[in-house]
């Protein structure tokens, strides 16, 4: 049995769901088979999203780490590659704080590239009718702090365990008004399921992948 901790974020920016939860509900509630999914909702805040992660890490004991996040815009499931050692936030985050050109780990490397088989991921969700794209930038925001905390963290004190970071797409009720792209949490849920399930690949895909936003 696969031991799975999958993270999602509270709402953030005067939203009221966000889908990256949302789904991570649902495949916790069915999760692939093989595999026990422990969800875990993380705070939309600098730094104490990382010390939640650090705690739900602890207590789940997991092989496999993989964070959800809301990218609104974003028209598919987006496999991030690398985090970087930065926060820079265009928005102030849910306790208001808004930091600039301020590391995630003081004194830490300048980028971590995700653990998981990332272009494998990718095709598991094309081949579920679905679509996906690997990523290469997770942004500044509470995002990519928590990407880089749990690549720190596996880095340093978990080598065994894998570890990377999802974008979602807004939910359809988010942006009725916008003409925005978008994807229900049951379909979202649908792409982790098979993302989940090639997640365990010891080897990853070679072919050519990757795009910025």
């Amino acid at each position: 049995m696969t031991k799975v901790l999958l993270t999602g974020f509270e709402p953030f920016d005067g939203a009221t769901l966000n889908p990256s939860w949302e789904a991570a509900r649902l495949i916790a509630d069915n999760p692939p088979e093989g595999m026990k999914v422990t969800p875990a909702r993380l705070s939309c805040v600098f730094g104490q999203a990382a010390d939640e992660l650090r705690a739900a890490v602890r207590d789940a004991d997991p092989d496999v780490v993989v964070c959800l996040g809301q990218a609104t815009g974003r028209p598919d499931i987006t496999v991030e590659r690398i985090a970087v050692n930065i926060d820079d936030a265009r928005i102030p985050d849910n306790a208001g704080r808004r930091p600039v050109d301020r590391p995630v780990v003081p004194g830490g490397p300048a980028a971590y590239f995700a653990t998981l088989p990332v272009k494998a991921c990718v095709a598991a969700v094309r081949e579920a009718g679905l679509p996906a794209s690997l990523s290469h930038t997770a942004g500044t925001f509470v995002c990519n702090h928590v990407f880089y905390a749990l690549m720190h963290l596996l880095a340093t004190e978990r080598p065994t365990a894998r570890g990377g970071f999802v974008h979602v797409p807004a939910l359809p009720e988010q942006v009725l008004d916008q003409a925005r792209p978008s994807l229900p949490a049951a379909t979202v849920a649908r792409a982790l399921h098979a993302l989940l399930a090639a997640s365990t690949r010891r080897t990853d895909l070679r072919t050519p992948e990757g795009i910025t936003h």
